[in-house]
């Protein structure tokens, strides 16, 4: 399997947003640059059988603009697993258990939640030093997908290494 993860673009700020933080909404500028940054992803040849998502709305705006640039939205899919406090054991099961058969997955949600799920994935423990920036993305192989050590780190991208000129 290769298991892509990405961050949520930039989304408004919490502290001047009025409503629940599961509705803070991507600011105009993250709109804009996760919509470059997929063109971008798009030039690596990449695609995805399933885009599964935090309900939350910043990851969900992130998701719908990828998968709209990558003409896959039939593919779009959210979990609460994936949500700020979410449960990266039951992510595990739940990718495991609804999604088995597909090979080439993104999932897209928040820090620090990413990072602890790619350290446990790469290292098996929860505190291996991982940065995702709001628009980064890594790529993971997975033989076999449990929650442990079962994934090799193939790359990791901050936004400005993937909108750089090759």
């Amino acid at each position: 399997m290769e298991l892509y993860i990405l961050r949520h673009a930039i989304a408004g700020d919490k502290e001047s947003f009025g409503g629940a933080d599961s509705e803070r909404p991507l600011t105009e500028e993250g709109a804009k640059k996760m919509k470059r940054i997929a063109k971008e992803l798009m030039k690596l040849e990449l695609s995805f059988d399933l885009i599964l998502s935090s309900p939350f709305r910043r990851a969900q705006e992130t998701a719908e603009i990828v998968a709209k640039e990558f003409e896959c939205e039939n593919t779009l899919k959210f979990s609460p697993n994936l949500k700020v406090g979410g449960s990266p054991a039951a992510l595990i099961r739940e990718i495991e258990t609804d999604y088995k058969k597909f090979d080439r997955v993104l999932l897209v949600g928040h820090e620090p939640y990413l990072s602890s799920l790619i350290s446990v994935l790469i290292s098996g423990k929860e505190d291996l030093s991982i940065t995702m920036k709001k628009g980064g993305i890594c790529k993971l192989s997975v033989n076999s997908l449990r929650y442990g050590r079962c994934a090799t780190l193939e790359w990791l991208m901050a936004p400005a290494q993937v909108l750089s000129d090759r």
